[in-house]
């Protein structure tokens, strides 16, 4: 996130941009922003942050039944959110340990988890330490594409070595298709009178990039104040062919890896779903 930028600094901005050059993600642990976004993660109206309720419930059910063999076990959940999986497993008798980068997720999910055998930590998931002898390592919804591809790999192969051996890591990642539709995108704007990058009304610029070479977009929001401030923020998304994705996986120390059309038995043509075992 940059802040007060001025015209000049939007008109003459870079096209396009490079990736990761205009920060590394969104302020997902910005304070404001974290209570806004909990706002979507809890939203029935979109999939946008976290999945619908009903969706959660299909998932975790599947989750018990056919990842784990409904067995009580030790579940790491990366980028955890608000907790919505964890929360749901430790109702059904696992001991859950989520970490996410968000103060207001984290929060949540403490107060919505209380009496359950489940700990939610504050944690910035590329230097987390993250705890050992798990049976599952949970990183769904397509948060790896938000990595540069060396943190991506540093992540899995710190996911594996956080597992027992046989055990198991569920990956949803983002289809190279979603990533590469922003090679068409043209860019847009509204206006609001609060939402997810502010509080009060403003004004959103929106623009999404692909960058052929990295295989890789990224995404601006320019938001403008009533005074007239700007603020930039910027998202890159990394695109990994199904390919690509198995080799990432297995080359972070996993033997087995298997494709799926979607967890729950459910496609989800904007993700692909890889189940792999330590």
């Amino acid at each position: 996130m940059q802040t007060d930028l001025t015209m000049h600094d939007l008109v003459t901005r870079a096209l396009p941009p490079r990736p990761w050059t205009e920060g590394h993600n969104i302020p997902w642990n910005d304070p404001a922003f974290s209570a806004r976004m909990l706002r979507e993660h809890l939203s029935q109206d979109h999939d946008l942050a976290s999945r619908r309720t009903h969706r959660i419930d299909e998932h975790v059910a599947w989750i018990h039944r056919e990842v784990l063999d409904e067995a009580a076990s030790d579940i790491l959940d990366l980028g955890c959110g608000p907790g919505l999986y964890a929360r749901r497993l430790a109702e059904r008798g696992h001991r859950c340990v989520g970490l996410d980068f968000s103060p207001a997720s984290i929060d949540h999910a403490r107060r919505h988890a209380e009496g359950l055998a489940c700990t939610f930590r504050l944690v910035d998931l590329r230097h987390a330490v993250l705890p050992p002898d798990q049976d599952l390592v949970l990183l769904n919804y397509g948060q790896l594409n938000v990595f540069p591809r060396h943190v991506a790999a540093d992540l899995l192969r710190r996911a594996g070595n956080a597992l027992r051996p046989g055990g198991q890591l569920l990956l949803e990642v983002q289809t190279e298709a979603v990533i590469r539709s922003a090679d068409n995108a043209a860019p847009a704007w509204h206006s609001a009178d609060g939402g997810l990058f502010a509080d009060g009304p403003h004004l959103v610029l929106h623009e999404r990039f692909w960058d052929e070479p990295l295989r890789c977009s990224t995404e601006r929001w320019h938001v403008v104040a009533p005074d007239g401030r700007i603020t930039r923020f910027a998202l890159s998304n990394e695109a990994y062919s199904t390919d690509e994705l198995v080799d990432t996986v297995m080359s972070a120390g996993f033997s087995e890896v298997e494709v799926l059309d979607g967890f729950g038995g459910r496609p989800d043509p904007s993700m692909v779903g890889l189940r792999a075992t330590r």
